[in-house]
C-alpha cells in the first residue's frame, strides 16, 4: 500500500476512502486483474481460426498470461483460499467469465458439427482443463519444483510444457 500510495502522490487513507475500505480495494483488484485476462482473451479472434489453433493459441495464450503474471495467479489462490467469497459478491466478475465459455462453445460446436471434436465436452470442462495446467505449474511451481528437483520457471522446462497443454486438449477433443 505504501508503494501504491507513492506512486499515486497520495496517501494510504485516501486510497481506502476511494475504494470505501480495504474490502473495496480488494474488489477492485479482483474485478481488473479477471478485466485484464479476459480483455486480451478478447482479441485473440479465436473464432477466425481454424478448430485446432484456436484451441492451441487459447491455451498457448493461457499458459503464457499465466507465466507472465504471476501476480494474478497468486491472487487466484488467494481468493481460492477464501472460498471465493469475493468472487460471490461482485456481480462484474459473475458476467465477466462467459464471453470466454461462450467462445469455446462456439469452437466445440464447430468441431462437433465438422466431426472432429468429441460431443460430450463441455466449454467448462475445457476451459478447467488448460487452466489448470497453467495455474498448477505456476502456483505450485516451489513446492512441485522442490520435490521433484525440477525448475518450472526454467526456459527449458516452459518450452517443453507449453506445448503439452496444447498437444493434450487436441488430442482429447479428437477423441485421442
Amino acid at each position: 500500500m505504501d508503494a501504491i500510495a507513492e506512486r499515486t502522490r497520495t496517501t494510504k487513507r485516501m486510497i481506502y476512502y476511494y475504494f470505501s475500505g480495504k474490502k473495496g480495494l480488494y474488489m477492485a483488484v479482483l474485478e481488473k486483474a479477471y478485466g485484464d485476462i479476459r480483455a486480451v482473451e478478447a482479441e485473440l479472434h479465436l473464432e477466425n481460426l481454424d478448430l485446432e489453433a484456436a484451441i492451441r493459441r487459447l491455451a498457448d495464450f493461457t499458459f503464457d498470461y499465466q507465466d507472465a503474471n504471476l501476480n494474478f495467479v497468486r491472487l487466484v489462490s488467494i481468493e481460492n483460499i477464501h472460498r471465493a467469497e469475493h468472487i460471490a459478491q461482485s456481480e462484474r466478475l459473475k458476467n465477466l467469465n462467459v464471453a470466454v465459455l461462450d467462445t469455446i462453445a462456439r469452437i466445440l460446436d464447430r468441431g462437433r458439427a465438422q466431426g472432429v471434436f468429441r460431443a460430450e465436452v463441455e466449454p467448462v470442462d475445457l476451459h478447467m482443463m488448460i487452466s489448470a495446467f497453467c495455474h498448477f505449474r505456476v502456483a505450485n511451481r516451489h513446492t512441485f519444483g522442490t520435490i521433484f528437483r525440477q525448475d518450472l520457471g526454467a526456459p527449458e522446462i516452459r518450452e517443453k510444457h507449453r506445448p503439452m497443454i496444447g498437444d493434450a486438449v487436441v488430442r482429447y477433443l479428437k477423441g485421442g
